[in-house]
C-alpha cells in the first residue's frame, strides 16, 4: 500500500472532531463528508441524520461549510428534506465550476418512485446562492439502468469530469416491494458496486459508463462505495466504503484501491479493511482526502462508543 499511497492505517480516534450529533444515541448522525479546497479555504458538505421514528427521520438536513484552518467550520447553506420532498438524502458533493463558482450535487431518494438519484444545483458564485428549485437531474434509476443511485463525488482531470457515484445492482428475484422503504440498500436485494459516469461539457451532463469498482469477495461483498480519489504518482489512491450484507448497512468500514486510469480499479484492502472504529460495528465511512503543503488532511465520519456517529478530521504528513 505504501508504494501507491505514502499514507500508513491511522487511529481514526485519535481525529479532532469537526461536528458532533444532535443527540449522543444511536441512530443520531452526522457525517458524509465532502471537502474541497479552494486555494485558500475549506469548503465542507456533511449530513445531519435522525433514527427512524424520529421526528424528520432519516437524512433530514445537508448543509455546506467553510473554514479557514480545516477544523471550524461556520455554514453558508443548507436544506431540508422537506424542500426536496424527499424521504431522506445523503452526501453532497461540491465542485469547482467552469469559468469560476461552485456546482453543487446532492443525492436523495426520489419522491416519486423511492429511488436514491443525483441531480446539481448552480453553478453560483458563492454556495449561498445555491437554490434547489434549480434542481436539475444528473443520474438516475432510470437513466443508469440500476435500483438507484447516490453519493456522487466529483473530480476533474483534464477536459473531462469524473463523477463517482454508489449505484444498487439487483440480484435475482427483486421486487417492487424492494423499494417499500425507500431505502434499497437495507434490504438485502442488491449490491452496492461504484459506477463511473464522465462529462465533457464542464459537468452539465453525464455519460454513464457503468461499473468502476465493484464488490470484493469478503469484508466488501455486498458494497464497495468509492469516497474520494487524490492523484499520486503512477495514477490514483481511492478510499472507499465496503461492507459484507445488508446488515452491516450504515456501518461500512474503509479500504483502499488505486487505478491507473479512473476507470479500473485495483483494491488493495481485499483482504480485510484499512481502518476501522473500535466501537459498535467499527464503521469509519465517507472518508474524503486532500492532500495539501505535504499534509494529508482525511475527514471521516465515525461511530461512537453510544452508537452515534460524528464527523471528524486527522492531519498526517505525507512523507
Amino acid at each position: 500500500m505504501m508504494e501507491f499511497a505514502p499514507l500508513p492505517a491511522f487511529d481514526p480516534l485519535a481525529g479532532t472532531v469537526v461536528l458532533a450529533p444532535e443527540k449522543d444515541e444511536e441512530g443520531y448522525w452526522v457525517g458524509c463528508p465532502g471537502v474541497l479546497h479552494d486555494g485558500e479555504r475549506f469548503w465542507l458538505t456533511y449530513r445531519r441524520r435522525r433514527p427512524r421514528g424520529a421526528g424528520a427521520e432519516r437524512g433530514w438536513r445537508c448543509a455546506v461549510a467553510v473554514s479557514d484552518d480545516g477544523v471550524r467550520f461556520t455554514d453558508v447553506w443548507s436544506v431540508h428534506k422537506d424542500e426536496l420532498g424527499t424521504p431522506s438524502m445523503e452526501r453532497f458533493c461540491l465542485a469547482p465550476a467552469d469559468g469560476g463558482g461552485f456546482v453543487l450535487y446532492l443525492s436523495y431518494v426520489d419522491p416519486a418512485d423511492n429511488r436514491w438519484r443525483i441531480d446539481a444545483l448552480g453553478p453560483a458564485a458563492h454556495p449561498s446562492e445555491f437554490d434547489v428549485a434549480s434542481a436539475r437531474p444528473m443520474l438516475t434509476a432510470a437513466s443508469t439502468g440500476t435500483e438507484g443511485v447516490k453519493d456522487p463525488y466529483v473530480l476533474r482531470a483534464g477536459p473531462v469530469t469524473y463523477l463517482f457515484a454508489s449505484y444498487a445492482e439487483a440480484l435475482d428475484g427483486l421486487g417492487g416491494e424492494a423499494h417499500a422503504s425507500a431505502d434499497i440498500y437495507n434490504v438485502g436485494a442488491t449490491t452496492h458496486p461504484t459506477g463511473l459516469a464522465t462529462s465533457l461539457d464542464g459537468g452539465a451532463s453525464f455519460t454513464w459508463h457503468g461499473q468502476a469498482l465493484g464488490v470484493g469477495q469478503g469484508w466488501d461483498r455486498y458494497q464497495a462505495r468509492l469516497n474520494s480519489v487524490v492523484p499520486v504518482p503512477g495514477g490514483y489512491v481511492g478510499f472507499y466504503d465496503g461492507s459484507a450484507s445488508h446488515e452491516e448497512n450504515y456501518e461500512e468500514r474503509c479500504g483502499v484501491a488505486v487505478s491507473g486510469d479512473l476507470f479500473g480499479w485495483r483494491r488493495l484492502s481485499g483482504e480485510r479493511p484499512w481502518v476501522t472504529s473500535p466501537h459498535r460495528g467499527g464503521s469509519v465511512r465517507y472518508l474524503d482526502a486532500l492532500l495539501l503543503e505535504g499534509r494529508w488532511w482525511l475527514y471521516y465520519e465515525l461511530t461512537r462508543a453510544d452508537g452515534a456517529h460524528e464527523l471528524r478530521v486527522i492531519r498526517i504528513p505525507s512523507e
